[in-house]
Protein backbone atom coordinates (compact mmCIF):
# COMPACT_ATOMS: atom_id res chain seq x y z
CA UNK A 1 0.00 0.00 0.00
CA UNK A 2 3.03 2.43 0.53
CA UNK A 3 3.88 1.83 -3.02
CA UNK A 4 0.29 3.33 -3.80
CA UNK A 5 -0.13 6.36 -1.82
CA UNK A 6 0.76 9.83 -3.52
CA UNK A 7 2.49 13.06 -1.32
CA UNK A 8 -0.86 14.64 -1.21
CA UNK A 9 -3.31 14.69 1.65
CA UNK A 10 -5.86 12.26 2.03
CA UNK A 11 -9.34 12.70 2.93
CA UNK A 12 -11.51 9.92 5.13
CA UNK A 13 -15.27 9.69 4.10
CA UNK A 14 -18.31 7.83 5.03
CA UNK A 15 -21.47 7.01 3.47
CA UNK A 16 -24.47 5.61 5.70
CA UNK A 17 -27.83 3.42 4.73
CA UNK A 18 -30.60 4.92 7.22
CA UNK A 19 -31.77 2.59 9.78
CA UNK A 20 -35.04 1.69 8.02
CA UNK A 21 -33.01 -0.03 5.31
CA UNK A 22 -31.11 -2.80 7.71
CA UNK A 23 -33.97 -5.48 7.60
CA UNK A 24 -33.86 -5.57 3.76
CA UNK A 25 -30.14 -5.16 3.45
CA UNK A 26 -29.60 -8.24 6.25
CA UNK A 27 -32.03 -10.21 4.01
CA UNK A 28 -30.27 -9.08 0.48
CA UNK A 29 -26.65 -8.48 2.09
CA UNK A 30 -24.74 -9.39 -1.14
CA UNK A 31 -27.27 -7.47 -3.42
CA UNK A 32 -27.31 -4.50 -1.09
CA UNK A 33 -23.82 -4.10 0.45
CA UNK A 34 -22.77 -4.55 -3.62
CA UNK A 35 -25.20 -1.20 -4.29
CA UNK A 36 -23.80 0.49 -1.39
CA UNK A 37 -20.14 0.14 -2.82
CA UNK A 38 -21.11 1.23 -6.52
CA UNK A 39 -23.65 3.98 -5.60
CA UNK A 40 -21.05 5.53 -2.92
CA UNK A 41 -18.26 5.31 -5.53
CA UNK A 42 -20.61 6.61 -8.51
CA UNK A 43 -21.37 9.63 -6.44
CA UNK A 44 -18.24 10.56 -5.79
CA UNK A 45 -16.59 9.75 -9.24
CA UNK A 46 -19.48 12.06 -10.39
CA UNK A 47 -19.77 15.51 -8.00
CA UNK A 48 -15.48 15.07 -8.53
CA UNK A 49 -15.84 14.79 -12.16
CA UNK A 50 -17.95 17.85 -11.86
CA UNK A 51 -15.76 21.60 -12.97
CA UNK A 52 -17.81 23.36 -10.49
CA UNK A 53 -16.24 21.45 -8.19
CA UNK A 54 -12.58 19.74 -8.34
CA UNK A 55 -12.92 19.03 -12.19
CA UNK A 56 -10.81 15.80 -12.10
CA UNK A 57 -10.38 11.83 -12.05
CA UNK A 58 -10.15 10.69 -7.93
CA UNK A 59 -9.48 7.44 -6.74
CA UNK A 60 -10.86 5.41 -3.66
CA UNK A 61 -10.20 2.59 -1.67
CA UNK A 62 -13.03 1.31 0.28
CA UNK A 63 -13.88 -0.81 3.15
CA UNK A 64 -17.11 -1.92 3.99
CA UNK A 65 -18.50 -2.08 7.93
CA UNK A 66 -21.79 -3.31 9.25
CA UNK A 67 -21.51 -2.83 12.63
CA UNK A 68 -21.69 -0.11 15.68
CA UNK A 69 -20.32 0.23 18.58
CA UNK A 70 -22.94 -2.13 20.73
CA UNK A 71 -22.56 -4.54 17.70
CA UNK A 72 -26.54 -3.53 16.20
CA UNK A 73 -26.35 -3.90 12.25
CA UNK A 74 -25.16 -0.68 10.85
CA UNK A 75 -23.67 -0.72 7.34
CA UNK A 76 -21.67 1.97 5.88
CA UNK A 77 -18.50 2.44 3.63
CA UNK A 78 -15.57 4.22 4.92
CA UNK A 79 -13.50 5.81 2.27
CA UNK A 80 -10.41 6.88 2.06
CA UNK A 81 -9.48 9.19 -1.27
CA UNK A 82 -6.61 11.19 -2.20
CA UNK A 83 -6.99 14.74 -2.01
CA UNK A 84 -6.71 16.04 -6.21
CA UNK A 85 -6.99 13.63 -9.08
CA UNK A 86 -5.65 13.64 -12.55
CA UNK A 87 -7.42 16.35 -15.38
CA UNK A 88 -9.67 14.81 -17.92
CA UNK A 89 -7.06 15.02 -20.90
CA UNK A 90 -4.31 12.89 -18.15
CA UNK A 91 -1.86 15.86 -18.43
CA UNK A 92 -1.91 17.83 -15.32
CA UNK A 93 -2.80 16.90 -11.47
CA UNK A 94 -5.67 19.06 -9.81
CA UNK A 95 -4.96 19.32 -6.49
CA UNK A 96 -8.07 19.52 -3.71
CA UNK A 97 -8.13 22.44 -1.30
CA UNK A 98 -6.14 20.95 1.33
CA UNK A 99 -8.94 21.06 4.17
CA UNK A 100 -11.98 20.49 1.78
CA UNK A 101 -12.56 17.76 -0.82
CA UNK A 102 -16.62 17.49 -2.38
CA UNK A 103 -19.86 19.38 -0.45
CA UNK A 104 -20.94 16.95 1.58
CA UNK A 105 -24.74 18.05 0.92
CA UNK A 106 -24.62 17.53 -2.74
CA UNK A 107 -22.16 14.02 -2.37
CA UNK A 108 -25.26 12.90 -0.05
CA UNK A 109 -28.31 13.78 -1.82
CA UNK A 110 -26.41 12.26 -5.06
CA UNK A 111 -26.01 9.05 -2.92
CA UNK A 112 -29.57 9.43 -1.52
CA UNK A 113 -30.78 8.84 -5.26
CA UNK A 114 -28.97 6.68 -6.87
CA UNK A 115 -28.90 3.88 -4.22
CA UNK A 116 -33.01 4.38 -4.47
CA UNK A 117 -33.12 4.28 -7.45
CA UNK A 118 -30.94 1.43 -7.62
CA UNK A 119 -33.32 -0.39 -4.74
CA UNK A 120 -36.19 0.19 -7.31
CA UNK A 121 -34.47 -1.45 -10.32
CA UNK A 122 -34.09 -4.41 -8.21
CA UNK A 123 -37.20 -4.56 -7.40
CA UNK A 124 -38.10 -4.60 -11.03
CA UNK A 125 -36.07 -7.32 -11.92
CA UNK A 126 -36.73 -9.57 -8.73
CA UNK A 127 -33.70 -9.66 -7.21
CA UNK A 128 -34.53 -8.81 -3.78
CA UNK A 129 -35.62 -11.67 -1.64
CA UNK A 130 -38.89 -10.29 0.23
CA UNK A 131 -39.81 -12.91 2.79
CA UNK A 132 -41.07 -13.13 6.69
CA UNK A 133 -41.85 -9.54 7.63
CA UNK A 134 -40.85 -7.79 4.35
CA UNK A 135 -43.23 -10.05 2.27
CA UNK A 136 -45.92 -7.14 2.01
CA UNK A 137 -43.12 -5.38 0.23
CA UNK A 138 -43.24 -7.81 -3.09
CA UNK A 139 -46.48 -5.58 -4.08
CA UNK A 140 -44.78 -2.78 -6.19
CA UNK A 141 -47.19 -0.01 -4.94
CA UNK A 142 -46.40 -1.33 -1.40
CA UNK A 143 -42.48 -1.02 -2.18
CA UNK A 144 -42.77 2.75 -3.56
CA UNK A 145 -45.11 3.64 -0.79
CA UNK A 146 -42.59 2.19 1.72
CA UNK A 147 -39.07 4.53 0.35
CA UNK A 148 -41.04 7.32 -0.49
CA UNK A 149 -40.46 8.78 2.73
CA UNK A 150 -36.41 7.87 2.60
CA UNK A 151 -36.92 9.72 -0.70
CA UNK A 152 -37.18 13.36 1.56
CA UNK A 153 -34.96 12.30 4.73
CA UNK A 154 -31.18 13.17 4.56
CA UNK A 155 -28.95 10.52 4.22
CA UNK A 156 -25.62 10.58 6.23
CA UNK A 157 -22.83 11.26 4.28
CA UNK A 158 -19.23 12.19 6.37
CA UNK A 159 -16.27 14.13 5.21
CA UNK A 160 -12.98 14.28 6.80
CA UNK A 161 -9.94 16.22 6.63
CA UNK A 162 -6.46 15.07 6.72
CA UNK A 163 -5.36 14.42 10.55
CA UNK A 164 -1.89 15.07 10.90
CA UNK A 165 -0.36 15.38 6.77
CA UNK A 166 2.76 16.54 7.97
CA UNK A 167 3.75 12.49 9.43
CA UNK A 168 3.75 11.43 5.32
CA UNK A 169 2.52 8.39 4.00
CA UNK A 170 3.24 6.09 7.37
CA UNK A 171 0.40 8.49 9.31
CA UNK A 172 -1.92 7.39 6.40
CA UNK A 173 -1.04 3.85 6.35
CA UNK A 174 -1.73 3.37 10.02
CA UNK A 175 -4.96 5.85 9.24
CA UNK A 176 -6.32 3.15 6.55
CA UNK A 177 -5.51 -0.17 8.79
CA UNK A 178 -8.12 0.59 11.16
CA UNK A 179 -10.54 0.38 8.59
CA UNK A 180 -9.85 -1.94 6.39
CA UNK A 181 -8.78 -4.45 8.58
CA UNK A 182 -10.49 -6.14 12.60
CA UNK A 183 -13.34 -7.35 13.26
CA UNK A 184 -16.70 -6.10 14.40
CA UNK A 185 -15.27 -6.03 17.43
CA UNK A 186 -11.64 -6.52 18.84
CA UNK A 187 -10.26 -8.29 22.05
CA UNK A 188 -9.72 -5.66 23.70
CA UNK A 189 -13.03 -4.11 23.73
CA UNK A 190 -14.19 -7.47 25.63
CA UNK A 191 -14.02 -7.39 29.67
CA UNK A 192 -16.01 -9.89 31.21
CA UNK A 193 -17.94 -12.99 30.88
CA UNK A 194 -19.43 -13.81 34.20
CA UNK A 195 -22.62 -16.25 34.59
CA UNK A 196 -23.73 -16.20 30.86
CA UNK A 197 -23.05 -12.51 30.08
CA UNK A 198 -20.28 -10.84 27.95
CA UNK A 199 -19.39 -7.21 29.10
CA UNK A 200 -17.94 -5.33 26.81
CA UNK A 201 -16.63 -1.71 26.12
CA UNK A 202 -18.70 0.54 23.43
CA UNK A 203 -18.88 4.60 22.80
CA UNK A 204 -21.85 6.50 22.88
CA UNK A 205 -21.86 9.13 20.05
CA UNK A 206 -24.79 10.60 20.67
CA UNK A 207 -23.24 11.49 24.27
CA UNK A 208 -20.06 12.86 22.88
CA UNK A 209 -18.38 9.69 22.29
CA UNK A 210 -18.80 9.01 26.05
CA UNK A 211 -17.18 5.44 26.97
CA UNK A 212 -19.68 2.79 28.31
CA UNK A 213 -20.14 -0.67 29.67
CA UNK A 214 -22.88 -2.53 27.86
CA UNK A 215 -23.69 -6.00 28.80
CA UNK A 216 -25.44 -8.67 26.86
CA UNK A 217 -26.68 -12.35 27.32
CA UNK A 218 -23.87 -14.74 25.72
CA UNK A 219 -26.78 -16.17 23.11
CA UNK A 220 -27.68 -12.06 22.22
CA UNK A 221 -23.94 -10.80 21.96
CA UNK A 222 -23.22 -14.02 19.79
CA UNK A 223 -26.49 -12.98 17.81
CA UNK A 224 -24.94 -9.46 17.26
CA UNK A 225 -21.79 -10.79 16.31
CA UNK A 226 -22.89 -13.35 13.73
CA UNK A 227 -25.07 -10.23 11.95
CA UNK A 228 -21.52 -9.17 10.38
CA UNK A 229 -20.23 -12.44 8.73
CA UNK A 230 -20.28 -11.66 5.02
CA UNK A 231 -21.46 -13.93 2.22
CA UNK A 232 -18.79 -16.35 0.89
CA UNK A 233 -16.51 -14.26 -1.38
CA UNK A 234 -17.88 -11.21 -1.28
CA UNK A 235 -15.30 -9.03 -0.84
CA UNK A 236 -15.07 -6.25 2.12
CA UNK A 237 -12.23 -3.52 0.80
CA UNK A 238 -12.28 -2.80 -2.86
CA UNK A 239 -10.49 -0.05 -4.79
CA UNK A 240 -11.96 2.54 -7.72
CA UNK A 241 -10.44 5.44 -10.08
CA UNK A 242 -7.27 6.13 -9.62
CA UNK A 243 -6.37 3.39 -7.08
CA UNK A 244 -8.24 0.19 -9.53
CA UNK A 245 -6.22 -2.99 -9.80
CA UNK A 246 -6.84 -2.83 -13.71
CA UNK A 247 -5.75 0.69 -13.56
CA UNK A 248 -3.13 1.57 -10.65
CA UNK A 249 0.00 0.20 -12.66
CA UNK A 250 -0.61 3.00 -15.52
CA UNK A 251 -2.22 5.78 -13.89
CA UNK A 252 -0.25 5.95 -10.29
CA UNK A 253 3.25 6.29 -12.34
CA UNK A 254 1.38 9.50 -14.20
CA UNK A 255 0.53 10.98 -11.06
CA UNK A 256 3.88 10.25 -9.41
CA UNK A 257 5.45 12.11 -12.82
CA UNK A 258 2.69 14.67 -12.85
CA UNK A 259 3.28 15.27 -8.63
CA UNK A 260 7.47 14.83 -9.42
CA UNK A 261 8.30 12.12 -7.08
CA UNK A 262 9.24 7.97 -7.71
CA UNK A 263 7.73 5.20 -6.12
CA UNK A 264 9.91 3.13 -3.33
CA UNK A 265 9.62 0.03 -6.04
CA UNK A 266 11.00 2.46 -8.99
CA UNK A 267 14.05 3.82 -6.45
CA UNK A 268 14.92 0.17 -5.83
CA UNK A 269 14.63 -0.62 -9.39
CA UNK A 270 16.72 2.17 -10.29
CA UNK A 271 19.93 1.54 -8.35
CA UNK A 272 20.52 -1.82 -9.03
CA UNK A 273 21.73 -0.66 -12.09
CA UNK A 274 22.49 3.06 -11.85
CA UNK A 275 25.59 4.55 -10.28
CA UNK A 276 25.38 6.22 -6.99
CA UNK A 277 23.32 9.06 -7.55
CA UNK A 278 24.74 12.56 -6.78
CA UNK A 279 23.70 14.92 -3.76
CA UNK A 280 21.78 16.93 -5.93
CA UNK A 281 19.95 13.95 -7.34
CA UNK A 282 18.97 12.35 -4.14
CA UNK A 283 17.34 15.36 -2.89
CA UNK A 284 14.54 15.03 -5.64
CA UNK A 285 13.76 11.65 -4.42
CA UNK A 286 11.27 11.08 -1.36
CA UNK A 287 13.27 9.83 1.36
CA UNK A 288 12.30 6.28 2.72
CA UNK A 289 12.51 5.43 5.85
CA UNK A 290 16.15 5.16 8.08
CA UNK A 291 18.01 2.30 8.73
CA UNK A 292 17.19 1.67 12.42
CA UNK A 293 21.06 -0.12 12.40
CA UNK A 294 23.50 2.42 10.93
CA UNK A 295 21.16 5.55 11.02
CA UNK A 296 22.21 6.53 7.44
CA UNK A 297 21.09 4.12 5.05
CA UNK A 298 17.44 4.11 3.52
CA UNK A 299 15.33 1.01 3.80
CA UNK A 300 13.56 -0.57 1.09
CA UNK A 301 11.27 -3.34 1.45
CA UNK A 302 12.38 -6.72 -1.32
CA UNK A 303 10.67 -9.66 0.79
CA UNK A 304 9.50 -11.52 4.09
CA UNK A 305 10.19 -14.31 5.39
CA UNK A 306 7.17 -16.89 6.51
CA UNK A 307 7.92 -18.72 9.59
CA UNK A 308 8.13 -22.72 8.90
CA UNK A 309 5.44 -25.19 10.52
CA UNK A 310 6.34 -27.74 12.34
CA UNK A 311 5.95 -30.24 9.66
CA UNK A 312 8.52 -28.86 7.52
CA UNK A 313 10.92 -28.62 9.88
CA UNK A 314 11.01 -32.25 11.82
CA UNK A 315 9.09 -33.85 8.70
CA UNK A 316 10.25 -37.25 9.59
CA UNK A 317 9.60 -36.93 13.79
CA UNK A 318 6.38 -37.62 15.91
CA UNK A 319 5.01 -35.30 17.64
CA UNK A 320 2.43 -37.33 20.12
CA UNK A 321 2.44 -40.88 20.47
CA UNK A 322 0.60 -42.78 22.67
CA UNK A 323 -0.70 -40.11 24.91
CA UNK A 324 2.57 -38.82 25.57
CA UNK A 325 3.66 -35.32 23.61
CA UNK A 326 6.80 -35.02 22.51
CA UNK A 327 8.01 -31.33 23.33
CA UNK A 328 9.74 -29.60 19.83
CA UNK A 329 12.20 -27.03 19.82
CA UNK A 330 11.12 -23.76 19.55
CA UNK A 331 12.49 -22.38 16.19
CA UNK A 332 13.41 -18.62 15.44
CA UNK A 333 13.32 -17.42 12.13
CA UNK A 334 16.09 -16.16 10.85
CA UNK A 335 16.90 -12.05 11.14
CA UNK A 336 15.76 -10.20 8.24
CA UNK A 337 18.52 -7.97 6.47
CA UNK A 338 17.46 -4.64 7.42
CA UNK A 339 20.40 -3.30 4.78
Amino acid sequence: MREDLLPVPYFHLVFTLPHELSTLALANRRALYGLLFRCAWQSLQQLAADPQHLGARVGAVMALHTWGQNLEHHPHVHCVVPGGGLSPDGQQWIASNPKFLLPVVALSRLFRGKFLDGLRRLHRAGQLKLDGKLSPLCDPKAFAQWLAPLDGKDWVVYCQPPLHPERGPDAVLKYLARYVAGAAISDARLLAYEAGQVTFRAKNYRQGRKRTRLTLSGLEFTRRFLLHVLPRGLPRVRYYGLLANTQRGTLLPRCRKLLGVVSAAEVASASADAPPASADDAAAIPLAPRCPSCATGRLVLFDTTRRPSWRELFPQGEVASRGTTARLPRHEPPAEDSS
